[in-house]
């Protein structure tokens, strides 16, 4: 049971697909004035910059109401009843949640999703204090598999009840913690956490041929493409080894930890992958698929080195960057000379107003990344006007 209605999904969905298609020019004004007074939603919502402040302060409020009652009213209590009261305000938490949801008619508007955030959070570190921590109630460790599943269940759940699509990755990660307390062998914990998101692949792909042409297909494409990317990085071992990150900027992984089959079969399962999820997301045209196809198979190329046990060259970004623009090129070429610049349903021309948002975004974000490095000539300057007073005149 999902906490907004359909009716209510569907009218947001299509509004969006208005604002797209009128800024476009597909549509008229009288005519996007008039399917949106069709369209109308009494969800309240907010823009992105604004929804992030009010989940950091929402966050920022349980935190301290949080901290404010074990200073006040609860004085160093141990840790049992620490993680009693934590597994309370967890249930507080998600309370609030769906109040803010079924009462104030919040959608994305940062506070809800900061009270669902806080609910996983509470939850995971109330049960290690209860059960894990160093007192009389403690578990074995080969149990403490129950905190990061706790975190996944309840992190589904409120993927299924809000959408929102950043805690379907939240369970995906609380999945990687699990097997360590199962088994030490590396191979079968890569195994295991592969067979996990299989598992869940096969589970969303089948909800998503009864919802192919509503609301929530976009919602089950989110989380395929994060399956999808979650079994690959489980396969290559040269991006989800325990010492990753020293490997890649010291050398290649070694091969020592795991059986000379299983680390040729990954290799052999990197190159595999990325063809069939390039042709799943054509087959299907979703376009977050192709793009995390698109992905994995830059990975395949960035890590075969590694894998092969060879040496890096500094001229080998370089010939990446020559292979993945001479590619982009013919297919805009290729797509280009079709009827219509269309081929199969594809196009290279941009039919959305979303693109060019993302491509903004895109410049904002390297822009703040490297300011000095950027120059970017406005395309307007001021001039023209005038003020004055008292005998004196200036433009600006």
């Amino acid at each position: 049971m999902r906490a907004y209605s359909t009716s209510s999904e569907e009218a947001l969905r299509t509004r969006s697909m208005l604002k797209d298609w009128s800024s476009e020019g597909f549509l008229t004004e009288a005519q996007y004035q008039l399917m949106e007074r069709e369209t109308v939603c009494e969800l309240r919502r907010t823009n992105i910059f604004l929804r992030l402040v009010l989940f950091l302060f929402t966050l920022i409020i349980v935190g301290a109401a949080i901290g404010l009652f074990f200073t006040v009213i609860v004085t160093r209590p141990e840790t049992q009843t620490t993680g009693i009261f934590l597994l309370i305000f967890a249930a507080v938490s998600y309370a609030a949640a769906e109040l803010a949801v079924s009462q104030a008619r919040l959608y994305r508007y940062g506070i809800e999703e900061a009270f669902a955030a806080c609910s996983v959070g509470l939850l995971c570190a109330g049960i290690w204090a209860v059960w894990f921590s160093s007192s009389p109630y403690s578990q074995p460790d080969r149990m403490e598999f129950l905190i990061p599943a706790a975190g996944a269940i309840l992190s589904l759940w409120i993927w299924h009840r809000f959408g929102f699509p950043y805690t379907f990755l939240a369970a995906m990660i609380c999945v990687c913690w699990m097997p360590g307390s199962w088994t030490p062998s590396p191979a079968a914990q890569h195994l295991t956490v592969a067979a996990f998101y299989a598992a869940g692949l096969i589970a969303v792909a089948a909800l998503r041929l009864r919802q192919r042409f509503t609301y929530l297909n976009d919602v089950y494409s989110i989380a395929e493409a994060l399956l999808w990317g979650g079994i690959y990085l489980a396969i290559n071992l040269q991006l989800t080894s325990i010492n990753w990150l020293g490997q890649w900027w010291l050398g290649p992984q070694s091969a020592a930890q795991f059986s000379r089959p299983f680390y040729w079969t990954t290799w052999a399962l990197t190159w595999c992958i990325p063809p069939a999820l390039l042709a799943r997301g054509l087959f299907r045209k979703d376009r977050l698929v192709i793009a995390v196809g698109a992905v994995v198979a830059v990975l395949t190329l960035a890590t075969n080195k590694p894998y092969l046990g060879l040496p890096r060259q500094t001229w080998d970004p370089m010939l990446l960057g020559a292979l993945l623009i001479g590619a982009a090129l013919i297919i805009r070429r290729w797509l280009a000379g079709g009827p219509g610049g269309v081929r199969h349903g594809f196009t290279a021309r941009r039919l959305s107003g979303k693109d060019k948002s993302w491509m903004d975004a895109g410049g904002i974000a390297l822009g703040l990344a490297s300011p000095h490095s950027i120059a970017v000539k406005p395309s307007f300057h001021f001039g023209g006007g005038d003020s004055g007073g008292g005998g004196a005149s200036s433009d600006w």
